[in-house]
């Protein structure tokens, strides 16, 4: 469950804009989601691989060149699809926790 939570919360921070590893799992951070890199690197390429992702090069001031991600089409879909999913999960959770505290 956690992984496809993850995956979702990837696909989300990459909807305003393409981001490289750093900024996503910065994002992740301050949202309090404890990832490391080691987690964060398999899954961009699974997504990739998917067809969720793609990816471009960029030059960077500070360093070597940066790999930033972000949606395709497909991606961008799934997302959609995700949204609703997960609007459905929260609403019966709700329910079912809710109706538990009465």
């Amino acid at each position: 469950m956690r992984k496809g939570v993850l995956e979702y919360c990837i696909l989300s921070i990459l909807s305003g804009e393409d981001k490289y590893a750093s900024e996503i799992l910065d994002t992740l951070k301050d949202a309090k989601m404890l990832v490391v890199e080691g987690t964060i690197y398999p899954l961009l390429t699974r997504l990739k691989n998917a067809g969720l992702l793609s990816y471009r090069w960029e030059e960077s001031t500070s360093g070597p060149p940066r790999k930033y991600y972000g949606l395709t089409e497909t991606g961008t879909i799934f997302l959609k699809e995700l949204n609703t999913t997960w609007d459905e999960l929260r609403t019966a959770v709700n329910v079912v926790t809710n109706a538990k505290n009465k």
